[in-house]
């Protein structure tokens, strides 16, 4: 393994492995058809591709972007682990339905700008070329971690960005930026990979550069690693009447205008007061007056005689939960085969759950604000972001990491050894009941939970993933949101009707974080249906009515979602939806058994237009709720996988491959293979105290077993009455008030 070398925007190794370890028929290099490819594998397969390029093609240089595992068709997989894919059903047999190692990788010719798609397969411990692809002009694969890297350099070195800084008084090595996907903006050819820099200056080592936000956008051809242009957003005025607007939402003058001139504004310097985080640097700082607490006293997270739950490899059991965890370079983390094991019924839940695709779209209409949308998910790849967990801090108690890892540019192999966390948690009551009569008994019973998490950095933004599974078989995926605003600066005096003005001459925009969680589910099997559920007033029946008299009457009506559709969100009616197999019945409701989607905890509408670009590029932004069937390849998996489009990057419109597109096919959804689009955010309007760095936002997607098991499955839970709790004062507090007589399960 090579040295540890810098990454964007962590810190992990770059491994230049042994090829021919992966070539060799008699080694598998996989425990379940799902695992993400090895090291080992990643090189096998951009070395193929080198020699294939060299000898089949005049392209003269290469430069990798992706290189992932492309899945077994869902029913092969399912039948080489023994699921079953019906109601109490035996396994599909495996030995007809074999798993063939596949994989995909995309890469760009250097001298040309031109993309390409390979898909690749191991044949008797060979990687075979099964197609190689010439992509359209317009489709440009992910933005690399090097090229985002690489588009800092390139601003840094620049003359007229050095110019345009040295005018407010930045020095070149002051000058840094963040690389970011165009957005959308059709002035520059969608043939040019470009990205656009947003700047900042830093005057220290490890400042926080976000504080002093630069007047002017760079945009970079990240081919010929140059820049092409550079924008300057217009000022806000205050008109006579009071209100507040921009000076245009149009798009500034033509690019062969000079940047100088193109201005269109009083230049602003940046902002100079620091705003650091780091507790060094604010001991330190000018003002001085910073003092960390010392009146905490350690909290400690221990588990004497080890975790509850099992790991082989990539496979993980606890609690009657299987599943298996992978690493994805777009996914982050991404979750299969999920079973449950139902008083010795293995039982089928979820195929796959996974962060499909996000989007942070800005509020600020005036140019090139609007081009500040991005898909971190189909732009970067959140597993490309993620950082190295530390012990201790990111993730508590005794923990079990998997690594994870993706291709660089030249071919190799970067790993992050401590991607994904695995941990148990202690997360309040699972059920209590007190029968308060003279001799009742009590019993109390503590919910634990398992959690699967990642961190990433997404330049100034961090997103904290988190997958809980609980002991009464539901499931939830909860967000943290945190890191540092993006800010523009301001003027004195400046107005700022798109903004929070959350320090002096700092603005931090308004935006959404919109995201979308692929639920392929198999509740009890393959053939599913989406129940919608509205809960409303007894219909036809008012106050004083026979079947109404006092007026208190509700129900829900269900609704089953025949045909593929997106569906919206009606709080009048508290709208809720329901995945179900009819196949099986529960003995007692008699209803289908199923599983609830809950979205309270992250129901955001979209506030860009209809026809915004925003919404044309993420359709999925439009309903909260997607169904549409699944639709497989005869050799590989899934076909409708990414709402947006597999090509992100400067797209001008909807693409044909996105879930906007899928349900107007509008092919029967009832009892079949389907998929479920969620849609989940948050709306942040910053505040004063989200400076200078944000406290964790969160928002949740729960997914509830309703008339799923017979009874609450949680019901063989054992107490738990844990020794280490003593009272927090001692002596000072009377047995009544310590709880010394009484007991998590009272027999008395």
């Amino acid at each position: 393994m090579a040295p540890a070398e810098s990454k964007y925007p962590g810190t992990a190794s770059s491994v230049e492995t042994n090829p021919t370890q992966s070539r060799d028929s008699k080694v598998k290099s996989w425990t379940h058809p799902l695992d993400p490819l090895t090291p080992d594998e990643i090189v096998a397969i951009t070395l193929k591709i080198r020699h294939h390029v060299a000898s089949e093609t005049e392209v003269k240089a290469v430069k990798f972007i992706v290189c992932s595992l492309l899945p077994p068709p869902k029913r092969n997989v399912l039948a080489y682990l023994g699921i079953p894919t019906s109601p109490g059903g035996k396994a599909e047999d495996g030995a007809t339905l074999p798993i063939v190692r596949m994989a995909e990788a995309d890469f760009v010719d250097v001298v040309n700008g031109r993309s390409y798609y390979v898909a690749l397969s191991l044949q008797e411990g060979q990687w075979t070329i099964d197609q190689f692809t010439l992509l359209d002009k317009s489709l440009h694969p992910q933005i690399s971690v090097e090229e985002l890297a690489e588009c800092e350099l390139i601003v840094q070195k620049d003359a007229r960005v050095q110019e345009l800084a040295k005018q407010v008084g930045i020095e070149p090595h002051q000058i840094f930026c963040d690389g970011w996907a165009i957005g959308y903006d059709d002035r520059f050819p969608d043939s040019v990979r470009i990205q656009q820099a947003l700047v900042f200056a830093r005057f220290s080592t490890h400042e926080n550069l976000y504080a002093h936000p630069m007047d002017f956008v760079p945009v970079v051809d990240s081919n010929l690693e140059k820049v092409i242009h550079i924008d300057f957003p217009p000022a806000y005025q205050q008109t006579p009447n009071g209100v507040v607007s921009s000076v245009s939402t149009t798009f500034p003058p033509a690019l062969d205008t000079d940047a100088l001139v193109g201005a269109n504004r009083e230049r602003v310097p940046p902002p100079l007061k620091p705003f650091d985080f780091l507790p060094d640097l604010m001991v330190n700082s000018e003002e001085g007056g910073y003092k960390q607490r010392t009146d905490l006293k350690p909290l400690h997270i221990v588990q004497p005689e080890g975790v509850s739950f099992k790991m082989d490899g990539n496979i993980l059991e606890w609690q009657n939960w299987k599943m298996h965890i992978a690493f994805s370079h777009r996914e982050g983390i991404a979750l299969s085969t999920i079973t449950y094991d139902d008083h010795g019924e293995v039982r089928p839940i979820f195929y796959r759950l996974s962060l499909a695709e996000m989007v942070v779209p800005y509020g600020a209409p005036e140019h090139p604000h609007p081009r500040k949308f991005a898909f971190d998910a189909g732009e970067y790849g959140m597993g490309t972001m993620a950082k190295e967990l530390s012990l201790g801090c990111d993730c508590l108690g005794q923990i079990h990491y998997l690594p994870g890892s993706y291709v660089t540019s030249n071919g190799n192999a970067f790993v992050i050894e401590n991607v994904i966390c695995i941990h148990e948690e202690d997360a309040g009551v699972l059920w209590t009941h007190n029968d308060y009569r003279p001799g009742g008994r009590s019993h109390t019973v503590r919910r634990r939970r398992l959690v699967v998490s990642m961190v990433c950095t997404l330049a100034n933004y961090e997103y904290i993933w988190n997958y809980f599974f609980y002991q009464d078989g539901s499931i939830e995926i909860e967000i943290r949101l945190t890191g540092i605003l993006l800010v523009t600066p301001l003027k004195d005096g400046e107005p700022t009707p798109y903004g929070t003005i959350v320090a002096p001459n700092v603005n931090a925009l308004y935006h959404q974080h919109m995201f979308s969680f692929r639920v392929d589910p198999m509740i009890d099997g393959l053939s599913n249906t989406v129940i919608e559920s509205d809960i409303v007033p007894l219909p036809d029946a008012p106050t004083g009515s026979a079947q109404n008299y006092a007026g208190n009457a509700f129900v829900s009506l269900d609704t089953v979602l025949q045909r593929e559709t997106g569906r919206p969100y009606d709080l009048s009616k508290e709208r809720r939806w329901r995945i179900v197999n009819s196949a099986r019945k529960h003995y007692a409701s008699g209803r289908d058994v199923g599983y609830a989607i809950g979205m309270k905890g992250g129901i955001a509408p979209m506030m860009m237009r209809e026809d915004s670009w925003t919404a044309k590029r993420a359709a999925f932004l439009k309903n909260p709720v997607w169904v549409c069937r699944d639709v497989e390849g005869e050799r590989w998996g899934s076909e409708r996988v990414w709402p947006s489009g597999k090509y992100v990057p400067q797209s001008r419109g909807e693409p044909e491959d996105s879930v906007g597109k899928w349900v107007l096919e509008e092919k029967s959804v009832v009892d079949e293979d389907i998929l479920v689009y969620l849609t989940v955010g948050t709306t942040h309007i910053p505040r004063p105290e989200d400076w200078p760095v944000m406290p964790v936002e969160h928002i949740n997607l729960t997914f509830k077993p309703v008339s799923f098991f017979k009874v609450n499955p949680s019901m063989d839970v054992p107490v738990s009455n844990d020794s280490k709790s003593v009272p927090a004062f001692g002596s000072s507090q009377s047995p009544s008030d310590t709880g010394s007589e009484k007991y998590c399960s009272n027999n008395n």
